[in-house]
Parts: C-alpha cells; sequence; structure tokens
C-alpha cells in the first residue's frame, strides 16, 4: 500500500509502501501510472510502473540523443536499440516525438543535404550520406532536388581549388558525378585559352 509520496530533487517522488522509504521514480511516471496515497501496488499496478518507467527511459534516452543535432527516425531507432530500450518503449518514444516535430526525416534530410552540399559534397555523396542515417529513398531524392545544381557547385570549387587532375580526384572523393567534374574542368580550361 502505498503511504507516502515525498517530493525529491529535480523532478523525482519518493515512493513509501507501508510506512518504509521503497523507491524514487521521475514525478511523470508517478502521474502516469496512477500512484496515489491509499493504492495498492499489486502486480497490475507494478506492472504498469513498470511500463510508465520503461517509456520515460525511452523518451528521456531519444530527447537525450537529438539535443545537439538532430537525428533521422531510423539512426535514433538505432541509438534506442543500443542504449537496450525495449522494443515497443522505442516506438512508443519515437511516435510522440514525431507528433511533437521533434523528428522529421524530411526535414533532417532537406537540413542534411545543405549543410553536406556546402561542406562541398557531391549529389552522390549526399545520396550516400542519407541513406547511411537512415533516410528513404524518396525523401534522398527530394532533398537533393532542392539543392543549387551540381555544376554551379562544382565551378565554386574549381574557382576556388583551381582546375586540375587533384581538384578532380577531390571533386569525385566528394561525391560529384562525372559530367559535373567534367564539365567543370572543361569550363576552366576553356577560361584559360
Amino acid at each position: 500500500m502505498v503511504t507516502a509520496l515525498r517530493p525529491e530533487r529535480r523532478g523525482r517522488i519518493a515512493v513509501e509502501l507501508d510506512g518504509e522509504r521503497w523507491r524514487t521514480v521521475p514525478v511523470d511516471v508517478a502521474a502516469t501510472a496512477g500512484l496515489v496515497v491509499g493504492r495498492e501496488l499489486d502486480r497490475p499496478a507494478l506492472r504498469e510502473l513498470r511500463r510508465a518507467l520503461r517509456r520515460f527511459e525511452a523518451l528521456a534516452s531519444a530527447t537525450k540523443a537529438l539535443r545537439y543535432r538532430d537525428a533521422s527516425a531510423a539512426r535514433l531507432t538505432q541509438r534506442l536499440e543500443a542504449a537496450s530500450v525495449a522494443p515497443a518503449a522505442r516506438a512508443e518514444a519515437l511516435d510522440v516525438l514525431e507528433r511533437a516535430g521533434l523528428v522529421d526525416d524530411a526535414r533532417f534530410a532537406e537540413r542534411r543535404a545543405e549543410a553536406l552540399a556546402e561542406r562541398g559534397f557531391g549529389d552522390e555523396g549526399i545520396r550516400h550520406d542519407l541513406e547511411q542515417q537512415g533516410v528513404a529513398a524518396e525523401l534522398r531524392e527530394r532533398a537533393v532536388a532542392t539543392l543549387p545544381a551540381e555544376t554551379r557547385r562544382v565551378l565554386a570549387i574549381v574557382a576556388r581549388r583551381g582546375p586540375g587532375p587533384k581538384t578532380a580526384r577531390y571533386l569525385a572523393a566528394k561525391g560529384f558525378g562525372e559530367d559535373a567534374v567534367e564539365a567543370a574542368l572543361a569550363g576552366s580550361v576553356a577560361a584559360d585559352a
């Protein structure tokens, strides 16, 4: 029987059972599990408390992962899996974050593609990175389509680095297509002539 609920620091509550301190739980978990003074903690109540704790821990782990950088749903799922979060709790945490707008693969793909393009990556390099992040093919293509033309980005890199085989190798390593590299190098050679 729950005999007392005492506030603790950092949003936690100390739960007393039959007059003795039992454990502390987050306030959200206590509210979700329906812990109130006078409630008997039988097996079903303890199961509900454990489920609420799992959901809370999954959500806390997911929001911690999103604190400093955006992530795709697949990458976030991998992180939760690595943290040994139960599949049901993972799915629920991901669902909550998607409904709140904190996890959005379309937004993630567009922002990631823009950042990679600014860092000098070509379309294939960007597609490959987004695939590694677990972004769906349709969203990868949509994100790449929003970028400035690959040829224009190549010309900017060639103008900065200068034409030549070394620049061609650099562009190929960054995931630019052969046509864009050839057009940029041919355009710079024509400008030199």
